[in-house]
């Protein structure tokens, strides 16, 4: 029975955590910091090669450069995106990007460093043989266990937390801020705090759509036209994620 309790305890973690998008200004305990941070820490790495480092930035002013380099960022991507048709665009990038993006008000943004040289503690065959998403991948796939077990943890608090992702456009900037070494980069960020609104239901594909049993139903198989009409009905779903309700001006 208390295996059972945990385990439904876990999923309603799981399932309760959402991707931040306004903030309180108010400040979190150091002590809930650390406790976020020391999740990140026991997150599971090829060959136990543990690439990462973290940044935790408290300061304002470097909160505020650190948006508005996002912001940069955001409005190239927004050039690209609105190539496609309008009803497929990312819901973030529907229109122009003009505000600084809320993760400035979050009290603590946690800076997620990689080591690419800690992966020389895999087996040489990984660097030279494509598999399972090229020689990189299981770099990026450590950081990304890092980041989400952070996610949790802030969620487990009560707080918010967001995965954002660092693109290459915005990362030397960044790194140059934030005085990181040249051999080391900026995968992901993630600020966290208090959330300053009510999250819209979070929306997943049922179970029974993604479990296979014995070999792959190919009856099940999603063709282009299923996929396409998927990205339509994914968008009108979760375009309440990109539209926080009555967010709080700083």
């Amino acid at each position: 029975m208390a295996e059972k309790m945990q385990i439904e305890e876990f999923l309603g973690l799981v399932r309760s955590r959402r991707n931040a998008r306004k903030f309180k200004p108010d400040p979190i305990p150091d002590e809930w910091v650390e406790k976020i941070l020391e999740a990140g820490r026991w997150a599971m790495s090829g060959a136990n090669s543990q690439p990462w480092e973290f940044i935790v930035i408290k300061d304002q002013k470097t909160k505020d450069k650190i948006a508005e380099l996002l912001l940069d960022d955001h409005k190239r991507t927004y050039e690209i995106e609105r190539t496609r048709v309008e009803e497929l665009r990312h819901n973030a990038y529907r229109k122009m990007p003009t505000e600084l993006p809320p993760l400035r008000m979050a009290p603590v943004i946690i800076v997620v460093v990689g080591d690419r040289r800690t992966m020389q503690a895999s087996v040489l065959y990984s660097r030279f043989v494509f598999g399972e998403g090229g020689p990189a991948a299981s770099y990026f796939k450590n950081m990304g266990n890092a980041t989400q077990l952070m996610c949790l943890a802030a969620t487990a608090l009560g707080l918010g937390a967001q995965w954002c992702s660092v693109t290459s456009g915005w990362e030397e900037s960044l790194k140059a801020l934030l005085k990181v070494p040249e051999e080391l980069a900026i995968p992901t960020m993630v600020p966290v705090g208090y959330l300053d609104y009510k999250p819209a239901p979070p929306y997943r594909r049922k179970l029974s759509e993604l479990v296979h049993h014995e070999e792959y139903d190919r009856s099940r198989f999603r063709t282009g036209a299923d996929i396409y009409n998927f990205l339509l009905e994914l968008r009108g779903r979760t375009r309440g994620a990109y539209t926080p309700d009555a967010p709080r001006n700083p």
